[in-house]
C-alpha cells in the first residue's frame, strides 16, 4: 500500500522553473509531436445504454438539450464512428503519422473494425475509461472497479493491454491510487500543466506523468471562437512555431487532440491536413506516439532517489 498518497494530489506550482531539463529526444529533435485521436462514440451517456439522458457534450448542439432521448445528438456521435474516423485515419496514413489513440472501451466494442484498424496501424491506446462516467460520481470501489473493467476490456478488443490512461472528465483524489493499485501503467495524462512529462513520488517509488493539452484541441470548435479549418491551423501552426523556436535550446512537447465527431467533418480535417503538411516541411521534429514518449522518459531521464 501506498504510505503517502496525498502526494498524489498535491499541487505544484514551480514544476521545472525556467530551466528545464533537455529531453534528449531522438535525433535531436526540437520538438516531440504527438497527435492523439479521442475515440469516443458509443460510450457516452444516451437513453439505449439506460442512462436516461442524452450526451451533447462536443457536439453541433448549442445550448442545453430538450428532455427526453435526443435523437439528433445520438446520431452526431454515430457520424464520428462511422465517418470521422476513417477521413482522419486517411488523413493521418497518406502521410505516415503515427498517433495515439485516448479511447474508450464501451467505444472500441461496438465497433471491432476501428478497433481492427488502430491494432493494424500500429498505434499505441490510452485507456480513456470504461465510458463518459464522471469519476466524482463513483465510490473509490466503484472507480476502481471502473479501471479494472475497462483496461480487461481494451485488452482483449486490441489484443495488448493499454500503458497509459486518461479520464473522461477530470481524475478524482483516488485515480492515481488506483491506477498504481492496479499496475502496468508506464503512465497518466490527467494533468494540463507543463509541456515535459515529469515523475511524482508516490511514496512507494515514482509514477510518470504525461500531460495532455486543452489548448491545442479540436474541442476549441465548440468552446471557442475557432470557427474554420484556417483558424485551426493557424492556431496549431503558430503554437508549433513557438515551440519549435524555443526547441533550439529547450525542447518540448505538443499533444494534438482530436475528436471523430469533431475534425471529422471535411471543412474542418483539412486544417488538419494543412497543418501535418506544414509540419512535415521541418527537420528535428519527432512525430511519435504517447507510448514512445513514456518508453524515452523512463529510459533517459529516470527520477532521482525519492525525498
Amino acid at each position: 500500500m501506498l504510505t503517502n498518497p496525498d502526494c498524489l494530489t498535491l499541487r505544484d506550482f514551480v514544476g521545472y522553473g525556467q530551466n528545464p531539463p533537455d529531453p534528449a529526444w531522438p535525433n535531436s529533435a526540437r520538438l516531440a509531436v504527438n497527435i492523439v485521436i479521442n475515440y469516443e462514440e458509443g460510450s457516452e451517456a444516451s437513453f439505449p445504454d439506460g442512462d436516461g439522458q442524452s450526451e451533447i457534450g462536443l457536439t453541433e448542439v448549442s445550448g442545453k438539450s430538450f428532455p427526453g432521448r435526443d435523437l439528433a445528438a445520438e446520431s452526431m456521435f454515430e457520424y464520428g464512428s462511422r465517418v470521422g474516423i476513417w477521413r482522419v485515419l486517411r488523413i493521418l496514413q497518406t502521410r505516415g503519422m503515427p498517433a495515439t489513440v485516448f479511447a474508450c472501451a464501451q467505444a472500441l466494442e461496438r465497433n471491432p473494425e476501428v478497433a481492427r484498424a488502430f491494432r493494424n496501424a500500429g498505434y499505441d491506446v490510452c485507456c480513456h475509461g470504461l465510458r463518459w462516467v464522471p469519476l466524482q460520481s463513483l465510490t473509490p470501489e466503484e472507480e476502481r472497479d471502473n479501471i479494472r473493467k475497462a483496461v480487461a476490456s481494451i485488452t482483449k478488443t486490441i489484443g495488448s493491454r493499454p500503458q497509459g490512461w486518461y479520464c473522461r472528465y477530470a481524475p478524482t483524489e483516488h485515480t492515481r491510487r488506483l491506477l498504481l493499485e492496479h499496475g502496468g501503467f508506464l503512465y497518466d495524462s490527467d494533468s494540463y500543466n507543463d509541456e515535459l512529462p515529469y515523475w511524482i513520488d508516490t511514496g512507494e517509488g515514482s509514477h510518470l506523468v504525461i500531460p495532455y493539452t486543452q489548448a491545442h484541441n479540436d474541442a476549441k470548435f465548440m468552446r471557442s471562437g475557432i470557427a474554420t479549418a484556417d483558424d485551426f491551423f493557424a492556431f496549431l501552426r503558430d503554437a508549433f512555431d513557438m515551440l519549435y523556436e524555443e526547441g533550439a535550446t529547450q525542447p518540448k512537447m505538443m499533444s494534438i487532440g482530436l475528436h471523430m465527431r469533431i475534425i471529422g467533418h471535411p471543412g474542418r480535417a483539412i486544417g488538419l491536413a494543412r497543418f501535418l503538411d506544414y509540419v512535415a516541411k521541418h527537420d528535428r521534429v519527432w512525430l511519435c506516439r504517447r507510448v514512445d514518449i513514456a518508453e524515452h522518459w523512463h529510459r533517459f531521464h529516470r527520477p532521482a532517489a525519492a525525498t
